[in-house]
């Protein structure tokens, strides 16, 4: 009988949990359809596939601390998840919209198109390996150090999005899509510290106006999605450096 007992204990040692892992695989397949959407050259379609990829990858972590279904097994696969979505897709998405135009100008010029794009991507890699090797220190659960990989999809992707949503061609934004994506990826490899809002504390009680400010966010995101998501996220990361370069002063001052 225990015999028995511990090959179950086994057996369930090695199965995955499935509840957060689907929340995970939703995140995995809207990165992939954003993908296909932009190969047909539906952008706001691809854009919205990614924020809804983001929905699905907040979800998963905070399931899985709910129900107390956290593993080493989601940790990586939520990480492949989101290079495939953060990564590899919105890159794409900002090189099919925008970067490929710059072939016309010259074979130079194309080919920065397409390495500012693989340098986005490779930067969201190696944002999330730095992620995985520091989670759960003291520095990742107040901070993160680089903008984190959904925060720079935003960035970019929304960029695309209001752009797109102006019937606005990619030929003539490639300019600022080039710095966008050269900006994010940096941002991402970066030391730059970025709040985590893992203190957050849903289960406490909070003033009312914090409740009012939380109505007024999502009535105007119902109103205009595309132009709020993008100014929070630009917002975001651009807090990053300015909270930086305030440090930066303050830490002169007293020195002199």
């Amino acid at each position: 009988m225990s015999e028995q007992n511990s090959a179950a204990t086994s057996r369930r040692r090695r199965g995955i949990y499935l509840l957060p892992n689907l929340f995970t695989t939703g995140t995995l397949f809207a990165g992939f359809y954003a993908i296909i959407a932009a190969t047909q050259g539906r952008f706001v379609v691809a854009a919205v596939a990614i924020f809804v990829a983001m929905l699905t990858d907040m979800l998963d972590g905070r399931v899985a601390r709910l129900t107390n279904t956290e593993s080493d097994f989601g940790i990586q696969y939520d990480s492949l998840a989101d290079l495939v979505a953060f990564g590899l897709a919105s890159g794409l998405i900002a090189y099919l919209y925008s970067l490929d135009s710059l072939a016309y100008y010259s074979n130079v010029a194309g080919k920065l198109g397409w390495l500012a794009a693989f340098f986005y991507t490779a930067a969201a890699a190696l944002r999330l390996a730095r992620f995985n090797i520091t989670r759960g220190g003291a520095v990742e659960k107040k901070v993160f150090l680089g903008l984190p990989s959904p925060a720079a999809a935003g960035l970019l992707v929304g960029f695309v999005w209001v752009s797109a949503d102006f019937d606005v061609s990619g030929a003539q934004l490639v300019v600022p899509v080039f710095l966008l994506t050269v900006a994010a990826g940096l941002l991402m490899v970066s030391n730059v510290r970025y709040h985590s809002f893992k203190d957050l504390n849903f289960g406490e009680r909070v003033p009312f106006r914090y409740i009012l400010f939380m109505l007024v966010v999502f009535v105007l995101i119902i109103l205009d999605p595309p132009r709020i998501l993008f100014l929070g996220f630009f917002v975001y990361a651009a807090s990053g450096p300015i909270l930086a370069l305030r440090r930066w002063r303050r830490r002169h001052a007293s020195r002199g």
